[in-house]
Formats: structure tokens, C-alpha cells, sequence
């Protein structure tokens, strides 16, 4: 079985900008999050949890599977999408015709980089590996598989376990420190 998370709230979620790989740690709200997450799931039983190396994904799940006997081991390839000159960027759709926003409005016509930022092409590549090679063979033997990466990231593998339209990318919604089981 496969279930996802995504980080706690950092300073930067609050203040809307894009995140992106920059590594942001958690803020304490954050931190309230995955501890209120671990005592919400602490009947959900995991085998190991993957996670993205960037500090707010890690300290989320350290947070959330405190006590707990659960290895939590990083894969470079859960590292949020990078959106390339445009981290740290406030408000982007406050900014009229700001290139990036194509990626959150329009994701099937985002084909090209912009100012840096990663394609959808490079972003499945990299979950789609770390899927096939680490998560199934995983889940084949029974395992419960726990990732806590990020929203984009996220996206993507549900994206690629419901074989969802690139039309449809977002429209699961991430919500912060709440499993998803796919």
C-alpha cells in the first residue's frame, strides 16, 4: 500500500510564495501540524517512509512517526518541482501574465522550461523511477510505504497511479499533514 503527505506549513506557504527546491524549513505552525498528524494517524501502521531531503519534508516526517520504530530514508527524487528563477517569488497570480503560472493554470501547455524551472516531462521521469523502483517493488512484498515530499510531487505520483490527464494535474488537492492513500 502507498500513502502520501505532504510537509507542514512554512513561512513561505504563508506568505504565498513558490517554494519550489529551495529548501524552507517548517515554521511552528508547521510543527503543530505533524505533531497534531501523528496523534490523528497514530493507528496507521507504515513499514518505512521515504522522504524528500529538503528540511521541511524530512522534519515533517521526523515529527510525524516520532516514537515510532519506522525508517525514514531520503530520495533525492522526491525533491519538490523546481520552478527555477521563480522561487521566492510572492503572489505569482497577482502578476499579470506571469510566465510561470502556466504550470498551476494550464499544465498541458507547459511544455518548455521557464527562467530555469523544471518540466512535467523531468519531474514524472524522476517519480516514475523512484516508483518503479523503490515503491512497488515495496508494495509487492506487502509493504506500507509512507512518502512526505511536497505538492507538486505529490501530484505527480497520484498523477501516475490514477493514469490522470496532465488537464487534471492539480485537481486532487494536496492538503498539508494528511495522508492520501493511493
Amino acid at each position: 500500500m502507498l500513502y502520501i503527505m505532504r510537509h507542514g506549513i512554512t513561512d513561505w506557504n504563508m506568505k504565498h510564495k513558490l517554494q519550489g527546491s529551495t529548501d524552507i524549513p517548517l515554521n511552528d505552525e508547521g510543527r503543530a501540524m505533524a505533531a497534531a498528524a501523528a496523534e490523528e494517524y497514530r493507528d496507521k501502521d507504515f513499514d518505512v517512509c521515504y522522504c524528500s531531503p529538503l528540511k521541511r519534508a524530512h522534519e515533517t516526517a521526523e515529527l510525524f512517526l516520532k516514537g515510532r520504530n519506522i525508517p525514514i530514508i531520503t530520495d533525492e527524487r522526491l525533491t519538490e518541482m523546481g520552478f527555477g528563477d521563480y522561487e521566492g517569488l510572492e503572489y505569482s497570480f497577482n502578476i499579470p501574465d506571469c510566465p510561470i503560472n502556466v504550470i498551476f493554470q494550464h499544465p498541458e501547455e507547459y511544455k518548455e522550461p521557464i527562467g530555469g524551472s523544471e518540466t512535467f516531462e523531468e519531474l514524472f521521469k524522476r517519480t516514475g523511477s523512484f516508483l518503479k523502483e523503490v515503491a512497488e517493488p515495496l508494495e509487492k512484498e506487502g509493504k506500507k510505504v509512507l512518502i512526505v515530499a511536497h505538492g507538486a510531487l505529490n501530484s505527480c505520483i497520484i498523477n501516475q497511479r490514477k493514469h490522470l490527464s496532465i488537464n487534471d494535474f492539480w485537481s486532487t488537492g494536496i492538503p498539508q499533514c494528511k495522508i492520501i492513500e493511493i
